[in-house]
């Protein structure tokens, strides 16, 4: 397998709205309050220029496969960034994949001097949650930030180790 991670280029931002759609699609989970309908999903690029924030791109052979960022979401509490946008194309499950994205982004988090990460799902997407509760994040009642994601019902908070 030809697997490389690179940050998210301009080039990018069609193949990953389309993608990050699909997989929405897929769940039948493509609905408004959520990355669906979320207009900065067609500009992930300019979304990620965003100081302390990252967008890390998976490819295989050249295709892009999926993706997660971080980004210091509005409204978070200080010290604390959101993981966000972690999507796969299905036929990259199951690999490693996701759980290498999602740690390449929390190194990033670290890097940027973050002690939190938060993030939202939905129950349909439980095998990422229960990918995220193994790597330690913790199931939290109330949103955090102005993430806009009002139908994101599964919130998860981790604290991050420096080390």
């Amino acid at each position: 397998m030809e697997l490389t991670f690179r940050q998210i280029d301009q080039n990018d931002n069609v193949v990953l709205a389309d993608l990050i759609r699909k997989v929405f699609r897929e769940f039948g989970i493509d609905q408004p309050g959520t990355v669906y309908t979320d207009p900065t999903t067609d500009h992930l690029f300019e979304l990620f220029s965003t100081p302390n924030s990252i967008y890390w791109v998976a490819e295989e052979y050249g295709k892009i496969i999926g993706g997660c960022g971080i980004y210091p979401t509005d409204g978070l509490p200080s010290g604390c960034a959101e993981l966000v946008k972690l999507y796969l194309l299905p036929e990259s499950r199951g690999k490693g994949i996701g759980l290498a994205l999602m740690q390449k982004s929390i190194a990033s988090a670290i890097d940027f001097g973050f002690k939190q990460i938060y993030l939202e799902s939905l129950p349909e997407l439980s095998k990422a949650v229960n990918m995220y509760e193994k790597a330690g994040f913790r199931h939290i009642s109330e949103p955090l930030g102005n993430s806009g994601h009002f139908a994101c019902n599964i919130r998860m908070l981790i604290d991050l180790q420096s080390n």
